[in-house]
């Protein structure tokens, strides 16, 4: 299991922190900062899950009208992880 930690841009969220382990799920996702109650959701909602899927779906939503959102620079996050192309 490989641990990232990736310092989003352009959302409340000050970092994010989680683990994939070697068939590509998602684990112990936790974000600092942020909408806490919805942030935590998310990583309940994604644990043990595909990582990649997780990008696909989470990409592009946006909060607020920012281009981007907490959500959004997970999946951004991940993509720089496993160097996808979504």
């Amino acid at each position: 299991m490989k641990h990232y930690t990736y310092t989003p841009k352009g959302v409340c969220a000050r970092q994010i922190d989680y683990d994939i382990d070697d068939s590509g799920s998602i684990h112990n996702l936790k974000f600092t900062g942020g909408c806490n109650g919805n942030l935590k959701a998310i990583g309940l909602l994604l644990e043990g899950g595909s990582a990649a899927d997780a990008a696909r779906t989470l990409r592009g939503n946006d909060c607020g009208g920012k281009g981007t959102s907490c959500a959004d620079q997970l999946a951004r996050s991940i993509e720089e992880a496993l160097s996808l192309t979504i």
